[in-house]
């Protein structure tokens, strides 16, 4: 199974497999560092997709503790803006509680700036090293429960790129 959608609320939370930087929705979300230097993952194809613009208004921002978010242009993207949270890297402690926020403070300062859809990628499960099924179950599960809430958010579609992370995403959803 390529997607998986469920609506809570007024909220349709999706899993698909694909190339976010493609994706046409109102945001996309970065898995970032804490210094919003995009050279490498998910952030390098961000900047290389979207343009330097990308970098250069990160760069004014500046620093974003882990588990908060930070908001930016979408340069050439079809995305209208990028918001770029900063998850947490195995082994650095609270691993769990910073990936819960850096979901949540994504999906709410989505909100804050009226986006109505949302595409998130799988947040420190790359070279944070933190375990995809961990991810997967945090990530899905928080972003259900702020669906559950009042929210202006009509879309959320969690957006991996390969089979692996894609499968263990469906499985959570799976589960509302």
């Amino acid at each position: 199974m390529e997607k998986m959608e469920k609506l809570i609320n007024n909220t349709k939370i999706s899993v698909i497999k694909g190339d976010i930087t493609k994706i046409r929705v109102d945001a996309i979300v970065n898995a970032a560092n804490d210094r919003l230097q995009h050279g490498g993952g998910v952030a390098g194809a961000i900047v290389c997709a979207g343009g330097w613009v990308i970098q250069e208004e990160s760069d004014r921002i500046g620093f974003v503790p882990v588990g908060n978010a930070a908001i930016t242009t979408a340069g050439k993207l079809p995305a209208k803006f990028v918001i770029h949270t900063v998850g947490p890297m195995m082994g650095e402690g609270n691993e769990d509680e910073k990936l819960k926020n850096a979901t949540l403070n994504s999906i709410k300062l989505a909100d804050k700036n009226n986006v109505k859809s949302i595409a998130i990628p799988a947040v420190s499960a790359g070279i944070f090293g933190f375990p995809k099924e961990r991810c997967a179950k945090i990530m899905v599960e928080n972003a259900v429960l702020y669906a559950r809430g009042e929210t202006k958010i009509s879309e959320i579609i969690f957006v991996l790129f390969n089979d692996d992370i894609h499968r263990l995403f469906l499985k959570e959803l799976e589960k509302y």
